[in-house]
């Protein structure tokens, strides 16, 4: 498998349900997640039922051009409640497998699914739409700061 992506934006939030912020680096732990995030803290949603891959979340770009386009819905980066956006890396087909994000290895350790807490949060339709396009939950291998515009390869 060959290709290139690139990481656009970064997202963390201190606790289940507060808003996303935009980061313009992020340090991410080996084994534990991004520093300050809420699933690094315990302060997550399922934060209760931990689980090695949800250390850090990464949707696609193409996935919210494929919400507008096809659903007429416009969901913003951070609405996603996803870390990672990326452009151009197929986030579906890394499950199983090691990649890297700036200096930093991911491996993919599960998709998303789409969840009624979300559609309930933001108050718009997106439970059906993102079915199987909802990100990949990841463990972080090896730990790294990382910035957009970071490329995203093959490991």
């Amino acid at each position: 498998m060959t290709w290139t992506g690139e990481l656009l934006r970064i997202f963390t939030a201190e606790t289940a349900g507060a808003a996303m912020v935009e980061l313009d680096e992020a340090v991410l732990v080996a084994g534990h997640g991004i520093e300050g995030d809420r699933y690094a803290t315990g302060r997550g949603l399922y934060s209760t039922r931990p689980h090695e891959d949800r250390q850090v979340t990464l949707i696609e770009e193409e996935t919210l051009v494929a919400l507008a386009r096809d659903h007429d819905l416009i969901l913003e980066p951070g609405e996603t409640r996803r870390n990672l956006l990326t452009r151009d890396v197929p986030l579906n087909h890394l499950v199983g497998r090691h990649f890297r994000v700036g200096g930093a290895v991911l491996f993919g350790g599960r998709l998303n699914v789409p969840c009624r807490y979300l559609e309930n949060l933001l108050g718009k339709p997106v439970f059906a739409p993102l079915a199987n396009r909802s990100g990949l939950n990841c463990r972080i291998v090896t730990g790294g700061t990382i910035r957009p515009g970071d490329r995203i390869v093959p490991a």
